[in-house]
């Protein structure tokens, strides 16, 4: 993989998208990723500077662009620094209005 690249599980984990590797390997395992608007189910998908992501959460969908791998998982503020939202004032664009 190149430099600047990484695995597309890692990266949700460094970006504290997900609070474990575990769940964001089941989050693209079970399809709920999609890198450039295709599908992903491969934990291992390299992902770069550039790359769109659109994350279905349980309660919500994330449009966030990667801007940069991650070195490590360190605290809130370096993960904001991998990516940019493109959903910022929209965070909750899918909902579950049955709870309603």
């Amino acid at each position: 993989m190149r430099e600047d690249h990484q695995r597309l599980d890692k990266w949700l984990w460094y970006a504290r998208i997900v609070k474990t590797r575990t769940l964001a390997a089941r989050l693209v395992s079970d399809g709920h990723v999609r890198v450039n608007g295709m599908r992903i189910t491969q934990t291992a998908k390299a992902v770069g500077a550039g790359d769109i992501l659109t994350i279905a959460l349980p309660n919500a969908t994330m449009v966030i662009e990667v801007v940069a791998p991650g070195n490590r998982r360190g605290p809130a503020t370096e993960a904001r620094e991998l990516y940019v939202e493109h959903n910022a004032g929209n965070v909750e664009l899918v909902r579950d209005d049955s709870k309603r």
